[in-house]
């Protein structure tokens, strides 16, 4: 049997699975609106002035 190379294996893989171009491109979309999103999320974030911080922090507890 002749060897055959592994891209074609994992074509082959994929194929079986029912993942095609179209199904890859959808995810491959999805993905990068997923990291836009994080994104702007993290702008919006460094954008607004930070909250001042609650009297109830942290207590200083002593331990016997």
């Amino acid at each position: 049997m002749a060897e055959r190379k592994a891209c074609c294996l994992v074509s082959e893989m994929l194929e079986e699975a029912g993942f095609d171009r179209q199904k890859a491109r959808a995810l491959k979309r999805q993905v990068l609106e997923g990291l836009i999103l994080l994104c702007r999320w993290q702008l919006e974030r460094m954008e607004t002035p930070p909250k001042p911080r609650s009297r109830r922090g942290p207590r200083k507890v002593t331990v016997q």
